[in-house]
């Protein structure tokens, strides 16, 4: 019983750098302000000050050679794009979003996620935060409190809100994947059978937030982790999951009608396409359009809105249709492609891109080259699939959308896990025996 009283502490310190990380992801199952504001892009800011203070605290080297060049990378992008802003105050806001994005939150996260327990600990606030916004969803969807979807108030946004109906499927999304990677990892009977569970239960959330992107980003994320398990394997829980989905939608006839229009809707892009896919099409043709203008450093942070009339069709209309959830009609204007790629093109030109675009695909070689090394070994192979599950997600979820809203911070500390597990010593991530009290208790808490 002392021995138990006298760990608590021990176990509560070891903890301690990766909670501010932690706090991202609980801050945002809070709901908006009326100003859109939220307290988690607060939250993400002071976690890179506090890691600032721990490293100047401990004298600790901030980041090895290889870890530095690669997320410091999309820098040189950055600023030259902001230095091209139509204004300097463009330049410096979109400059401070970029870097918090894919630079300095990303790092902290790297930095303060100490080993494999705090890797979990963070991929399971994922999922408790999917957990509550999918609950919210499916409520909204229930009760008909929802954004509007085909003139019904049934589409699942969860505490975001119409005016980011592609918050709460992210964020589902990438509680589903963290879910899966733990579920398939090494980790005991009890812990992959909840995270099975818990993956199974958001596949409803996900379907009813109607959202076509984030299911192509999710069913090829899931499909890279089973891939990297085995096939056989990889077979008997796609099976699994595609009799969940029945069970759902068929048998309790969950949206049926609207799914299966929402899902046809996916390949009909040139025989008789809505509204929306026309919309996206233009804006990409608009957005290639400015890098043609500007090819190396494009029109600029911030530029796409200025640009775009000058750039568009017709066929272009004058925004999207929001209401529901608590909201009255009104339209909402087009200000971004829909697809990150094509706005750092657009913006950044060819430096931005491939300065930042260079900096993912180095994240993902040396993720993939980890995962193949413990993938036979097994400690750490939970972790390996969440990061490159994350990863595979936001590349695919790239061609769809882009940032913007309250849940982009979640994209940072998605980045993080992902640098972590990518970048951070053999030590701290494959599973070299240490000794010391500390990093005993930090392996009983992932236990």
């Amino acid at each position: 019983m002392s021995h138990a009283l006298t760990s608590l502490p021990a176990r509560a310190g070891a903890l301690t750098p990766v909670l501010p990380v932690v706090a991202v992801p609980a801050l945002l199952a809070l709901p908006l302000t009326p100003d859109g504001a939220g307290p988690a892009d607060v939250a993400s800011g002071l976690a890179v000050v506090y890691c600032v203070v721990r490293l100047l605290r401990e004298r600790r080297r901030p980041l090895s050679p290889v870890a530095a060049v690669v997320l410091g990378l999309p820098v040189v992008g950055l600023a030259l794009a902001a230095m091209g802003a139509s204004s300097p105050q463009a330049g410096l806001t979109g400059l401070g979003r970029y870097l918090q994005i894919f630079v300095l939150v990303p790092a902290a996260v790297l930095l303060l996620v100490r080993d494999r327990a705090h890797f979990r600990l963070v991929a399971w606030s994922f999922v408790g935060l999917a957990l509550w916004q999918g609950a919210v969803g499916v409520h909204q969807y229930v009760t008909r409190t929802g954004a509007s979807y085909q003139g019904e108030d049934i589409r699942a946004v969860g505490t975001f809100g119409p005016h980011d109906v592609m918050s709460m499927a992210m964020v589902v999304s990438l509680g589903l994947v963290c879910a899966v990677g733990i579920a398939l990892g090494p980790a005991s009977v009890r812990q992959r059978a909840a995270a099975a569970g818990c993956a199974l239960a958001l596949l409803l959330p996900l379907a009813l937030s109607f959202s076509r992107g984030a299911w192509i980003a999710t069913a090829l994320a899931c499909a890279v982790q089973l891939a990297l398990t085995g096939l056989r394997r990889a077979l008997k829980v796609a099976a699994a999951a595609v009799a969940a989905g029945v069970i759902l939608v068929g048998g309790f006839g969950v949206g049926t009608a609207l799914l299966q229009q929402r899902i046809d809707s996916i390949a009909q892009v040139t025989d008789a396409p809505d509204q929306s896919v026309v919309d996206r099409y233009t804006l990409w043709a608009s957005a290639t359009g400015m890098w043609r203008q500007q090819p190396l450093t494009g029109v600029g942070m911030k530029g796409f809105p200025e640009y775009r009339d000058r750039h568009a069709t017709l066929a272009l209309s004058s925004g999207s249709e929001i209401a529901g959830a608590g909201t009255a009609y009104q339209r909402q204007p087009l200000l971004s492609p829909h697809n990150m790629y094509l706005l750092l093109l657009s913006e950044q030109g060819l430096v931005g891109l491939l300065a930042l675009t260079g900096s993912w695909l180095a994240l993902l070689v040396c993720g993939l080259r980890r995962l193949l090394r413990v993938r036979d070994r097994g400690p750490g192979l939970d972790c390996a699939l969440v990061g490159c599950g994350l990863l595979v997600w936001l590349l695919t979820d790239f061609v769809y959308g882009d940032i913007g809203g309250p849940s982009t911070v979640l994209t940072a500390v998605a980045l993080g896990l992902v640098a972590w597990w990518a970048l951070a010593g053999d030590q701290r991530v494959d599973g070299v025996p240490r000794n010391g009290v500390r990093e005993r208790v930090e392996e009983a808490v992932a236990r």
